[in-house]
């Protein structure tokens, strides 16, 4: 016997599944038949040289039209409306799948045509179409997409969109660098990368230097098509030969082709480019720099020695974050396979020689001061702090993030070769390469006297 309650059940479950088939061949019919056939039209729209028999109560789903039609504008008598298109980005095929989403429930958004169709969405006002397409373009971020998306977020106010596609490059322009990428990136975008904290930097601050070095001789030779492995020997040569065409002091920066790439370049953290002699040999030869720039930097930083020095400055005592964002040491590592790895980055940090361990899923810093050799001086203060943040991250093959953990801003005392875990992995998945970054303040900030606030007041 079929007990009562599970053929009531039965019933109940076919009635909801053929009523999810109507309401889609309902769907189809109305498509096909109103839209695709025009059967019944009381309005011809016409754009682009193409026309389409269209009807007013579907068309008042669009902002634009239910202004249009509600108000006495003339086009509300009319049965024809001759379409004036502004927006270069629109096409007749953007066009046909706008005015289409008026009469179906669902669009399926070929990400090769959703900047096309997010424009015609946003001057037709079918918000619910924008929202679409802005999801289609949040999942589709990669190096060939990024910056028409980022400058299309900007021109047709998708700021969630515009956030995500910054937060892609800050994560990827230095991890996985890419010549038509750099080739795309504006002086404004490119400002906003080079001055943001959240750069995901390899290496040390130079690898920023040498990649606006990249970037700059892509904006003056955009013709240029050679492989990433040859750019930075192509841009040194070619910004080699510039050099003999200016008088002696001028720097390129300071030159004609070269004064609309001088805010970019303000943003480097130059004082940990000068701090290593190697690097500070190349700014010097390169010439990009102004001198007035470098001479400003040489004399912070001797000045920041001589307080690590004489004044037994211990490092940060309190954690800042506009400090810690604007003037921290950006740096990073790739480990490109589960291990133990052990490394310093180079360069004079005062005294304080980091060891930086990853073993058993652990991450430890180490104040060196006797245990191992060093490559530079060593402070003998019984403690000294150090400001810093840590971030893992690792990514897809298009630059997506697939996991991440930081550590957050943190001061850490150690006493002489001490050393503290500062990250534990424990069981969270870890998926390699791994890209570890790191923010680093070495010493406390300068506290401004009198006088040097006055000297201030007199050079702005």
């Amino acid at each position: 016997a079929f007990p009562f309650c599970r053929f009531k059940h039965y019933c109940s479950r076919n009635r909801s599944s053929n009523r999810t088939k109507k309401l889609k061949s309902t769907s189809k019919y109305i498509y096909q038949t109103l839209f695709l056939k025009g059967e019944n039209s009381d309005i011809k729209i016409c754009a682009l040289g193409e026309e389409w028999n269209l009807h007013k109560i579907y068309l008042c789903q669009s902002g634009y039209f239910s202004s249009m039609f509600s108000g006495s504008w003339r086009e509300s008598e009319m049965d024809t409306i001759e379409l004036e298109i502004p927006d270069q980005n629109i096409d007749v095929e953007a066009l046909q799948v706008a005015f289409g989403s008026l009469y179906r429930d669902e669009v399926l958004i070929n990400p090769s045509r959703v900047i096309a169709l997010l424009a015609a969405a946003s001057m037709l006002q079918l918000d619910g179409l924008i929202q679409q397409c802005g999801e289609t373009m949040k999942e589709t971020i990669n190096a060939k997409t990024v910056c028409s998306y980022y400058n299309s977020a900007g021109t047709y106010g998708l700021d969630s969109l515009k956030k995500k596609c910054l937060e892609w490059l800050l994560n990827n322009l230095m991890t996985h660098q890419c010549v038509e990428l750099v080739k795309e990136l504006s002086i404004n975008l490119m400002k906003q990368l080079i001055s943001s904290s959240n750069l995901f930097v390899m290496q040390v601050e130079m690898d920023v230097y040498t990649a606006l070095k990249k970037w700059m001789f892509l904006q003056l030779v955009p013709s240029w098509n050679g492989s990433l492995k040859d750019l930075l020997n192509e841009a040194d040569v070619w910004f080699s030969k510039r050099k003999k065409d200016f008088g002696d002091g001028i720097s390129f920066l300071e030159s004609e082709p070269g004064s609309a790439f001088l805010a970019v370049f303000r943003h480097l953290r130059l004082q940990y480019i000068v701090s290593d002699l190697a690097s500070a040999k190349i700014v010097e030869r390169d010439g990009l720099i102004p001198a007035e720039w470098l001479s400003s930097v040489y004399k912070q930083q001797w000045f920041a020695m001589l307080r690590a020095e004489q004044d037994n400055d211990i490092g940060p005592q309190e954690i800042n974050k506009d400090e810690l964002e604007a003037n921290s040491m950006r740096c990073g590592r790739k480990l490109a396979k589960d291990g133990d790895y052990c490394w310093r980055w180079t360069g004079f940090n005062f005294g304080f020689d980091l060891l930086v361990t990853y073993t058993n899923r652990y991450i430890i810093f180490k104040r060196n001061t006797l245990n191992q050799p060093c490559s530079g001086s060593v402070s003998l203060q019984p403690r000294r702090n150090i400001a810093f943040r840590l971030r893992l991250a690792s990514f897809d093959s298009s630059g997506k993030l697939i996991c991440s953990r930081t550590a957050g801003y943190q001061i850490l005392t150690l006493e002489k070769d001490q050393e503290q875990v500062v990250m534990n992995l424990g069981s969270q998945l870890l998926v390699f390469p791994l890209y570890i970054c790191c923010n680093f303040l070495y010493t406390s900030p300068e506290k401004k006297t009198e006088t040097d606030g006055q000297l201030d007041n007199l050079e702005s």
